[in-house]
């Protein structure tokens, strides 16, 4: 099976993607200026979709966007940065995470605008699925993402009836990676005087 030679283990960097756009009146939704809903959709489905085929190098389909948070909008004339990922990859699916950002032409600011989880599918020449290589992740990055990508998987797999809730063990969510704030120093207590 030709697809054997790339079931080595892939570091979810080696499937990062960037991709930019700019938004023109087209992509808007009229007198506001404000980009449709969809045609972002659309862009993240392509970013993440690239990110799946080179994680598991060969064709993918997309199985399912289990979210996907608008968090300021985005206007007309703004670039778009999408950036992606594979998080997980279980046998034949993977989770991909699209983060999307814009940035004003003129100033250079960025906003974070977007985040969205998909899961994508290997297929082979049939359409069928075939297995995909495992993830390695080696940062502490890497894992935290991976960590909570498997909490977002269980919680797919409980919502389709998959498996029942009581076979997953509560665990919260791995903050992201911050370095701690060094606390500032207490000042010294003055000696009291003995009376």
């Amino acid at each position: 099976m030709r697809w054997l030679r790339y079931m080595e283990a892939r570091t979810p960097a080696s499937s990062r993607v960037e991709m930019t756009q700019i938004v023109m009146p087209t992509h808007t939704n009229g007198a506001k200026g404000v980009l449709f809903g969809g045609t972002l959709v659309q862009w993240i489905d392509v970013c993440a979709g690239v990110a799946a085929m080179r994680h598991c190098g060969g064709s993918t389909v997309t199985a399912s966007i289990d979210r996907l948070d608008f968090l300021v909008p985005i206007y007309v004339g703004d670039i778009v940065i999408l950036q992606s990922q594979v998080n997980y990859a279980s046998r034949t699916s993977m989770e991909v995470g699209c983060r999307v950002e814009t940035e004003d032409p003129k100033t250079g600011q960025r906003r974070y605008t977007t985040k969205a989880y998909l899961t994508f599918v290997a297929t082979d020449e049939a359409g069928r699925p075939r297995p995909v290589p495992p993830i390695v992740a080696r940062s502490r990055e890497e894992k935290r993402r991976l960590a909570n990508a498997l909490l977002r998987r269980d919680n797919r797999l409980i919502a389709a009836g998959r498996i029942v809730p009581a076979a997953v063990a509560p665990v919260k969510l791995a903050p992201p990676a911050v370095r701690p704030k060094k606390k500032a120093a207490k000042p010294k207590k003055a000696a009291r005087a003995s009376r």
